[in-house]
């Protein structure tokens, strides 16, 4: 196991800390390069914690483990493939299974907490 901060880390400070680490270019992203940032609170093998930013435009993933997020701050759709697409914002969760495959249109800077398990 292995944890990057010592004890139980408050999701919310962490969430609205302005000090993420550069991630680099988003490789889902379909369109313009998007950039990526965050930092990792907790994480145990397959299993991690975190907050993620990125900057708008289109994406396109396919998931490899179940994710749950709550978003921070900016808006997004959210697209299945085959299904209805879906506007989620600040102040909304939500949870992909694995093998959920769709687009995420990100419209303004978009910065979440998620948990991969």
């Amino acid at each position: 196991m292995t944890e990057t901060l010592p004890g139980t880390p408050f999701l919310a400070a962490a969430a609205l800390s302005g000090q993420l680490e550069d991630w680099g270019p988003l490789a889902e992203a379909t369109g313009e390069p998007m950039q990526t940032s965050g930092t990792t609170l907790w994480s145990d093998g397959d299993q991690e914690v975190g907050v993620w930013e990125c900057t708008p435009g289109p994406s396109y993933w396919t998931l490899e483990t179940h994710e749950a997020i709550h978003i921070v701050s900016g808006s997004m759709t959210v697209t299945p493939d085959g299904g209805a697409p879906q506007d989620i914002g600040a102040g909304d969760s939500a949870v992909f299974p694995r093998g959920w495959r769709g687009t995420w249109q990100i419209h303004e800077t978009i910065r979440k907490l998620y948990v991969l398990f």
